[in-house]
């Protein structure tokens, strides 16, 4: 998963038309962490995506304007507009993340 490093890549990569998929996190996150041990299967899984990550403490403002509000949280992007987004509260298993993806 690519990291996203400042806000004019972040704008470059949603607005793309493939749906891309951004994972909000924290480094202090366990969550976050929890997610990382099984997300790279998913990844490969659902490798049709394009995947990247960003640190929501250093973007606030983008985590804010898209309603990032707990974290990990994944969010899908396309031609610049928020698709779909899996929040916190059922990103906790493989298989909530699974169902998720399933349904774009």
């Amino acid at each position: 998963m690519q990291a996203i490093k400042n806000k004019e890549t972040f704008e470059d990569l949603i607005t793309s038309a493939e749906p891309v998929i951004v994972k909000f996190h924290a480094d202090w996150c366990p969550d976050c962490r929890r997610m990382d041990m099984f997300i790279d299967e998913i990844m490969e899984e659902f490798s049709q995506y394009k995947w990247y990550d960003i640190n929501k403490d250093e973007f606030p403002e983008i985590a804010e304007k898209y309603d990032v509000m707990g974290i990990p949280s994944l969010l899908v992007y396309k031609n610049g507009e928020k698709i779909a987004h899996l929040h916190s509260a059922n990103a906790k298993t493989p298989e909530q993340v699974t169902e998720f993806l399933g349904t774009l």
